[in-house]
């Protein structure tokens, strides 16, 4: 190994080879972040400006927010510039980082949607007590265990892979820097850390899984036990957008492990992977706006307030 020239740049092959498609996807994926931006940065103002917003739910909501801008920020710019340039680089730090964001971030969203479960159990099948158990010491410590548990459980694998020397090819068959086909590039032996790896993933996400799982079992068999229709109705139309983002997330990344016959793993996996960065991140503001009447009626009231705010200074 000693004779071998160590790798500092790798290159990115990207999602395609056409230059014709190469211009829709940009056009789509730019769209597409554009609004993921906009929806999620609307949650964020809405939910700190608006009086009425100020619970667990909407406070557990802004950190999904701000997780959902980061994860697709770590991501989507570079693969923009990458396919508006036509260079293909990334540089060895970059790749780390980019890498270490992408998980960190993508975990954190995981023990997010947990504990906002477990926030609508609270308030469901304890609504006498909720005010009691969220109070605003607990949430403020859910939501920091949620932001150290991402980091904690990405470090630990993070620091032997970054050691790890790359003296071979240095072409990475994907849009980013994903672990999977960096590890693949990489001069010692990795086997341990890919058991790592899969250990931390599993730990993440049918941890966290386990949780939204059991919440929601529990608030369906308490919201039938209600008697009224309507006060069914009324109760499960404020679980129904989280449920809603719930499904979205873990079954795009359940599905990143699924290969179907016929079909190339690397390039499904590609595809999968660019619809986990860009579909949840864009529908977690569309759930919600589309399935909570408090939020819309917020927005609105926003919306009015700035409108007249506008008309004032003309």
């Amino acid at each position: 190994m000693a004779n071998r020239t160590i790798i500092r740049e790798f290159i990115l092959l990207g999602l395609t080879d056409n230059h014709q498609f190469d211009v829709i996807l940009f056009l789509l994926m730019f769209g597409i972040y554009l609004l993921t931006l906009i929806g999620n940065i609307l949650i964020i103002i809405i939910t700190l400006l608006n009086a009425q917003l100020y619970s667990p739910m909407y406070f557990f909501l802004r950190h999904m927010a701000w997780a959902e801008i980061g994860y697709t920020c770590t991501i989507i710019p570079k693969a923009l510039a990458n396919i508006a340039t036509g260079s293909k680089n990334i540089s060895l730090v970059g790749c780390f980082i980019q890498i270490f964001l992408y998980f960190v971030l993508g975990t954190t969203e995981f023990l997010l949607l947990a504990v906002m479960s477990v926030d609508r159990y609270v308030a469901i099948c304890n609504p006498l007590r909720y005010s009691t158990i969220m109070n605003r010491q607990i949430c403020s410590l859910l939501v920091f265990s949620c932001w150290a548990g991402g980091l904690s459980l990405i470090l630990v694998p993070s620091i032997p892979l970054f050691q790890m020397p790359f003296c071979g090819p240095n072409i990475i068959n994907h849009f980013f820097c994903d672990s999977g086909p960096l590890l693949k590039l990489a001069c010692v032996d990795t086997r341990l850390l890919e058991l790592i790896g899969f250990l931390t993933a599993t730990l993440s996400l049918l941890g966290t899984l386990s949780v939204n799982i059991v919440s929601y079992v529990k608030i369906i068999s308490t919201i039938l036990r209600i008697p009224l229709t309507t006060g069914r109705k009324k109760t499960f139309s404020t679980c129904a957008s989280h449920m809603t983002v719930v499904s979205i997330a873990y079954s795009s990344c359940i599905f990143m492990y699924i290969n179907p016959k016929g079909t190339n793993e690397l390039e499904f996996n590609k595809i999968v992977a660019l619809l986990n960065i860009l579909v949840p991140p864009f529908l977690l503001p569309i759930a919600y706006c589309l399935r909570n009447r408090q939020l819309q009626d917020a927005l609105r009231a926003e919306l009015r307030q700035w409108i007249g705010f506008g008309k004032k200074l003309r």
